[in-house]
């Protein structure tokens, strides 16, 4: 079954390629081929060569152009995605008053511009009350963060937004010295940490308790609507150490997941080793990432991702229940069936659908995909069997589409 049958793909705005377009000028450093082999070799670094990860990559001038012109579009995109799931209150029910954000590990800005354009493009009225606080260890990508806001601010005629650079390594303590402006800049709406968690305590004896210990501190910083974003590469590694993040804060009663899960129990993606939870969204990539994927063999026709929206108010995306699933694979047509794997309270496992069980209750299920989420009624299950069935008066209803406004 085609993964994104019937869902438009995810668009950039124009303006936001404007003001990429206008920084990849003026700091344009290679030809196409060199983009596209500085492309590649991040790439590696990313995905088969994590281990020789440093932190400060971006200071590397080719590392820097590489993300500039491909990796922040479509992390940039990725959070529009998340900003797009989140309660609409806690973004636009400011009444006037400024919007606060934290943009942790922020590169050239990528949250900060994520969060501008989604708030010009939806609810314009609110963008001049943005606030963002950007921090980085690189000097350079926070130049180019406030370059880009500028750029983007001028583009598109809004005036009173800000953004406030801050350099620091996020390893060392938040309530010391170097924490001081992120704490006092605070309450914040919105804290967002984009494919840069994984990246840290790489080295220490456990990096699962000492990112969990970041969290714990920085969901302090929340206001009470306020939520968390951390989002991370779709790769088993990365993705299951975040699922145990997931865990331990839960553990330690430091907040609840608004979504993706429909659970606070321990994750069952972590019960088998190779199994991991991840979303897959429709995505319409620019030109210019278009034409480094035809050079170096990619295909970026998908926006790929692990997250967690956590909140400290206890909301979550839909009233938990325990025949109420998310979808989190494909779904799969087999021969005279239609599978998929599902999540919550009652653990991960597979329903399926007979092609002759198909009925105007049950329909909806042809319309699920990864990350919807669904009330299934009826489920049968044979004695000693993982795999539930929907029986031909099984009910089916899309509680949640992925795509929600």
């Amino acid at each position: 079954m085609e993964p994104f049958k019937g869902k438009p793909p995810m668009r950039m705005s124009p303006l936001l390629l404007r003001a990429l377009e206008r920084l990849n000028h003026v700091e344009s450093l290679l030809g196409s081929s060199g983009y596209a082999e500085a492309v590649a070799k991040l790439s590696r670094l990313f995905t088969k060569e994590r281990v020789a990860l440093r932190s400060g990559y971006l200071d590397n001038p080719d590392h820097a152009a590489a993300y500039l012109r491909y990796f922040l579009p479509v992390n940039l995109s990725k959070i529009q995605v998340l900003l797009d799931e989140m309660p609409e209150e806690t973004l636009i029910d400011k009444q006037g008053s400024r919007f606060n954000v934290l943009d942790l590990g922020s590169g050239p800005g990528t949250g900060a511009l994520a969060v501008l354009d989604w708030l010009h493009q939806r609810h314009s009225e609110q963008a001049g009350n943005l606030t963002v606080v950007a921090v980085d260890s690189s000097a350079d990508a926070l130049s180019q963060a406030g370059q880009l806001w500028d750029s983007y601010c001028r583009e598109s005629g809004i005036a009173g937004g800000r953004l406030t650079p801050y350099e620091t390594d996020l390893e060392r303590p938040l309530d010391g010295p170097s924490g001081g402006q992120i704490g006092e800049s605070g309450p914040y709406d919105v804290i967002i940490m984009a494919n840069c968690l994984n990246e840290l305590f790489s080295r220490v004896g456990d990096p699962i308790g000492a990112r969990t210990s970041l969290l714990a501190g920085l969901l302090t910083l929340l206001a009470p609507h306020g939520t968390m974003m951390v989002v991370e590469p779709a790769l088993r590694t990365t993705s299951r150490d975040l699922h145990e993040v997931r865990d331990r804060l839960l553990h330690e009663r430091r907040c609840t997941v608004y979504s993706p899960c429909l659970h606070e129990r321990a994750c069952p993606a972590l019960v088998n080793p190779d199994d991991w939870c991840h979303e897959e969204r429709a995505w319409d990539p620019p030109g210019a990432i278009q034409a480094i994927d035809q050079e170096v063999g990619f295909i970026k026709d998908a926006l790929k991702f692990s997250y967690l929206l956590l909140r400290t108010d206890g909301r979550t995306i839909v009233d938990r229940d325990s025949q109420v699933f998310r979808i989190v694979s494909e779904l799969r047509e087999l021969k005279g069936d239609t599978r998929a794997w599902v999540c919550n309270e009652m653990g991960r496992s597979e329903i399926g659908r007979l092609d002759r069980a198909r009925s105007s209750t049950n329909s909806s299920w042809d319309l699920c995909q990864r990350g919807t989420i669904v009330r299934i009624e009826g489920v049968t299950r044979k004695e000693n069997s993982v795999l539930g069935r929907i029986p031909e008066d099984g009910e089916v209803e899309i509680i949640r589409p992925i795509e929600t406004r």
